[in-house]
C-alpha cells in the first residue's frame, strides 16, 4: 500500500546511500549535501519523505525531478549526483546505466484513468470497453515524453488507436499538469500511473483492464 511505499523508499534510499543516523542531526559537521535525480512522477511522495530523511540523518536532499528523457541527460552530463531514485527505463540507455551502480528494485506502480471529481466514471472494465471509452472521451490527458508516456504510446499502437487519440491529446511536460488539466475541465480524462492520479479533485476510475495493464519499476 501506499505506506509500505513510503517506507520502502525511505529504507532504499539510505542503504543506497549508505547513510546512517548522525549523533546530533542538527550538527553540521557531519552534515552533506546529496543531490538525488528522481522520476517527476515521485514528487509528491520524496518532497514528502525528504523533511523525514533530512531530519534522522542530518542531511540535506537537493531533488531533481524530471521527465525519463531529461533523467538520462542528467546522469551523462558529467555533474555529479548521489543517487538516482528513476524509472527502470533509464537503465535502458547504455550511456546513462554506466553512471550507476547496479540497479535494485524497489517500487513498482499500475496505469489508471481518472474523472473530475464527481464526473460520471466511464467503463474500462474490459478491452473493449476502455478502448470504446478513449474514442468517445473529448480528450484526454498525459505526459507522453516520459517512461509512462512511452508505454501509453505503445498502447494506443496496440489497440489500433494512435492517430484518433492524437488529435485528442493534451500533452504535459511534467506530472504536475496532468491533475490540474482535469480539474479545470480542460481535458475529460487523465491517464497515467496511479501514484500520480491519486489527488484531491480527481476521482481514479480504476485500473487499465487486464491484458492491458502494465507496472511501471523505479
Amino acid at each position: 500500500d501506499g505506506d509500505f511505499m513510503k517506507m520502502s523508499l525511505l529504507i532504499a534510499a539510505a542503504s543506497l546511500l549508505g547513510l546512517t543516523p548522525v549523533v546530533s542531526p542538527t550538527d553540521g559537521a557531519h552534515a552533506a549535501e546529496l543531490k538525488v535525480l528522481a522520476g517527476g512522477s515521485l514528487r509528491s511522495l520524496l518532497t514528502e519523505l525528504a523533511p523525514q530523511f533530512e531530519h534522522a540523518s542530518g542531511h540535506k536532499l537537493v531533488i531533481d525531478f524530471d521527465t525519463t528523457p531529461n533523467l538520462i541527460k542528467a546522469a551523462t552530463s558529467g555533474e555529479p549526483f548521489d543517487l538516482g531514485v528513476v524509472p527502470i527505463d533509464v537503465f535502458y540507455d547504455a550511456a546513462a546505466k554506466s553512471h550507476f551502480t547496479p540497479p535494485v528494485e524497489f517500487a513498482r506502480v499500475g496505469y489508471g484513468v481518472a474523472v473530475k471529481a464527481g464526473a460520471p466514471r466511464p467503463d474500462i472494465s474490459t478491452k473493449q470497453a476502455f478502448k470504446k471509452t478513449l474514442l468517445e472521451a473529448k480528450s484526454i490527458t498525459f505526459l507522453p515524453e516520459s517512461a509512462a508516456g512511452s508505454y501509453i504510446l505503445r498502447l494506443f499502437e496496440r489497440l489500433g488507436i494512435e492517430e484518433a487519440m492524437k488529435a485528442k491529446t493534451i500533452a504535459q511536460a511534467q506530472p504536475t499538469g496532468i491533475i490540474p488539466a482535469v480539474v479545470s475541465g480542460q481535458a475529460e480524462l487523465a491517464v497515467f500511473v496511479n501514484n500520480v492520479l491519486t489527488a484531491p479533485g480527481v476521482d481514479i476510475v480504476g485500473p487499465f483492464p487486464p491484458g492491458l495493464q502494465q507496472e511501471l519499476v523505479f
